[in-house]
């Protein structure tokens, strides 16, 4: 049996790696799905259920505790729940939710790996978080969200290191623009929800293939999988050329978020 915990399991990415762990486990693949919207969550645990697989829905509070007691084990932790955020550092008044997008992001991610860390080395597991090249390069216009996927990028580098001997991999998986709503339920300036993106959507990676390839790389046990060929160079050319990667990364914010 591979149990499979995956946080932010309700839709976008988080459902469809269910969807596709399902495809391919079958009656060996336990899917322990959590987020926020429960009702959303059943409907994946369905669809994964017809798909061959057991799924279990469970809310957030408790999730490894549930696992275990129902499956006996844990062989992977997704930590892929989280927020996003677009706004002008100048134009804040409050900086009260960039506390708040830090719990979810960052936070959330360390509260679920600590829960599961000694389960993970029972089974000699795997540890996944999905990031964002937001956590690679700054962004204008997402100091808040970089700020929380820089801290996920440092924290999960360092505990790979830590958990090397113990047989535990960790994936740190960073994402570019992917079609999905994340951007649009973020919060703006004020806190609010945005309702819509701040980043240009042209070219924007299909969910299902973003899906694949954090599946691909969390069952190869890569250290990371940058997803673009953009993200790949960038990381290089920041080194290099830091001054173009700042000009570029002005280019990938739509035309209404760029600062005037």
């Amino acid at each position: 049996m591979n149990v499979i915990l995956i946080t932010g399991a309700s839709e976008g990415i988080g459902a469809e790696m269910a969807r596709q762990w399902a495809t391919r486990g079958g009656a060996d693949t336990a899917l322990v799905l959590a987020a926020r919207n429960v009702d959303k969550l059943e409907t994946v645990a369905r669809e994964c259920r017809s798909l061959g697989s057991q799924a279990l829905v469970q809310r957030c509070v408790a999730l490894v505790r549930a696992a275990v007691d129902t499956y006996g084990r844990l062989d992977t932790l997704v930590n892929n729940a989280g927020m996003s955020a677009q706004a002008l550092f100048s134009d804040v008044t409050d900086l009260g939710w960039y506390e708040t997008l830090m719990r979810i992001n960052h936070w959330g991610s360390v509260w679920c790996t600590h829960a599961a860390l000694p389960h993970l080395k029972a089974t000699r597991g795997r540890i996944v978080a999905i990031s964002s090249l937001a956590g690679l390069m700054g962004v204008p216009g997402r100091t808040a969200y970089c700020g929380t996927k820089f801290a996920m990028t440092g924290f999960f580098e360092a505990l790979r290191i830590e958990l090397a001997q113990a047989g535990v991999s960790v994936t740190l998986a960073y994402p570019g623009v992917v079609a999905t709503e994340i951007r649009y339920r973020g919060f703006n300036a004020k806190g609010e929800a945005a309702g819509k993106s701040g980043l240009d959507e042209s070219g924007a990676m299909s969910v299902e293939t973003c899906a694949r390839l954090i599946v691909d790389g969390t069952e190869a046990r890569s250290r990371e999988i940058v997803m673009t060929t953009k993200g790949k160079l960038g990381r290089w050319m920041k080194l290099l050329a830091p001054g173009v990667v700042d000009k570029l990364a002005l280019k990938t914010l739509s035309q209404h978020a760029r600062p005037k």
